[in-house]
């Protein structure tokens, strides 16, 4: 564990004793905010792999849509906002999104509290993109087939789901993160999404899963 997931850690495995998987992330921000702790996945940018994923395909046509899944510093969303999406964040704890909103005050970027495990029923199928990046794994192992299941609901038709994640590295991890098998990679492949492309990027020490998901 490194100095900068010890916070994490911390407030993670006294979430996970309460029985309460989703506890611990306004907590870790709350402190934060405060100066008391680290977030550890706070990049201070877009995440490179996104980048360089965007990088590669045309621009947005004018009012699609993305959706940032746990958009927590909001970097993500506000990098895609300035491509051209029109972009809703969403976060479970409301410190995340107090802070990405003031953090890009000036970015058209729609930031709410919301739930990935109780989500609005408007949004449905209706996001022409949707990025899931480290949430999943973030919660245990058991919740992941139900988290899962509710970000493929995102995808609107024709719409795309972008999923980066850990990858289990030659020394493991105690989590969180916990790194995402092949499997549970391609477990997001299902009502209706179909893999485009599931790229395992890196080296054994600090692998990575880039992988792109379809709904015709």
């Amino acid at each position: 564990m490194s100095d900068r997931e010890a916070d994490a850690d911390r407030l993670s495995a006294a979430a996970l004793r309460a029985g309460d998987p989703t506890g611990w992330f306004e907590p870790l921000y709350a402190e934060a905010a405060q100066g008391r702790a680290v977030i550890p996945w706070d990049r201070g940018g877009p995440h490179p792999l996104l980048v360089e994923w965007a990088a590669a395909r045309p621009a947005p046509a004018p009012g699609q849509r993305a959706l940032v899944v746990g958009s927590g510093p909001g970097s993500d969303a506000a990098y895609l906002a300035g491509l051209g999406w029109a972009v809703t964040g969403f976060d479970v704890a409301p410190s995340a999104i107090a802070a990405a909103r003031h953090r890009f005050a000036d970015a058209s970027v729609d930031f709410r509290v919301a739930d990935v495990l109780d989500p609005p029923e408007d949004w449905t199928a209706a996001y022409d993109l949707v990025l899931e990046s480290y949430t999943v794994q973030a919660l245990p192992v058991a919740l992941r087939p139900t988290v899962i299941s509710r970000v493929r609901r995102f995808v609107a038709p024709g719409g795309t789901l972008l999923v980066l994640a850990a990858a289990e590295d030659a020394h493991g991890t105690a989590g969180p993160p916990w790194p995402l098998s092949r499997d549970e990679v391609e477990s997001f492949a299902a009502d209706g999404l179909a893999a485009v492309r599931i790229e395992d990027l890196g080296t054994a020490d600090a692998r990575r899963w880039r992988a792109e998901f379809r709904r015709p």
